[in-house]
């Protein structure tokens, strides 16, 4: 049945959103419709311009016989400014500070609103790189993790501490926590990352990094590169950290049981070089 064009960009608009990075062809759009290509041609070009103008993202048009449409999920700086002053505000309450120096994050971080807006806009710093699966480690940064991952529409796997039977054969790898100096084992199923795979490596909280560093030697026994590393909030640590090159949307600094909250390093690094 024949779709008039209102309704057409209603559903258009859902399944591009719906499929971010995956080219759509005319002909399937065509087809879905029953409307000739030039028309979805012409709907393409308006949603292309409302995206953009809406700070969405942006749809690609590739041209020729399997050519298509591929929306590529963004966000503005004045957007991820917004949610970041809005976080600090947040995580500033005295109430959250909890003992070792740590920040009570959970009730966020299970907040369907806010993954959505940490995961798009750690997606927005690999825009323009390519990334083949997400990883974290179990439990808090699976969430983060998750969203991340549907932004770019790769796969998501989950580091554990300990293996289970249900992962099949693992590889395994000790690190050493950079906070408390303990030796610490993770371990990963041999089927979650494919060989030469770019990885993305996503967790909540960094203090020294430990956790980061076991991730990162993991990826390389499945001789696979890094794509880099995103957190959502960095804590204060004396000493060198066992990783140097991050994103991070927060700073959080606790002394003297009093909790003080800075915009990491994310805005700085990425909307510098970034026209969005």
């Amino acid at each position: 049945m024949k779709v008039r064009r209102s309704d057409r960009l209603v559903d258009m608009t859902r399944y591009l959103l719906e499929r971010p990075h995956q080219l759509v062809s005319l002909t399937f759009f065509a087809t879905r419709y029953e409307s000739a290509k030039s028309s979805i041609s012409e709907d393409l070009t308006i949603l292309k311009r409302t995206f953009q103008a809406r700070g969405t993202g942006l749809l690609e048009t590739v041209p020729g016989a399997a050519g298509g449409a591929r929306f590529i999920p963004y966000i503005l700086r004045e957007d991820a400014q917004h949610f970041v002053d809005e976080m600090i505000t947040e995580l500033s309450d005295a109430d959250r500070y909890l003992p070792g120096g740590y920040v009570y994050m959970s009730d966020i971080l299970g907040r369907p609103s806010a993954l959505r807006q940490i995961g798009r806009i750690l997606a927005t710093q690999y825009l323009n790189q390519s990334v083949d699966v997400v990883v974290t480690v179990a439990t808090k940064g699976i969430p983060l993790a998750q969203s991340v991952a549907s932004y770019l529409n790769v796969p998501f796997v989950i580091v554990r501490h300990d293996s289970q039977i249900t992962e099949g054969s693992t590889v395994s790898v000790n690190y050493v926590s950079g906070s408390s100096k303990r030796i610490e084992r993770m371990a990963l199923s041999k089927r979650s990352v494919k060989p030469g795979s770019k990885v993305l490596i996503v967790d909540d909280y960094m203090k020294g990094g430990g956790t980061v560093g076991g991730l990162r030697s993991l990826v390389d026994e499945f001789d696979s590169q890094l794509a880099g590393v995103a957190v959502f909030a960095e804590g204060d640590f004396e000493g060198q950290r066992t990783v140097s090159k991050y994103t991070s949307l927060l700073q959080i600094h606790t002394q003297d049981e009093k909790i003080r909250v800075t915009p990491g390093n994310y805005l700085t690094q990425i909307f510098n070089t970034d026209n969005n």
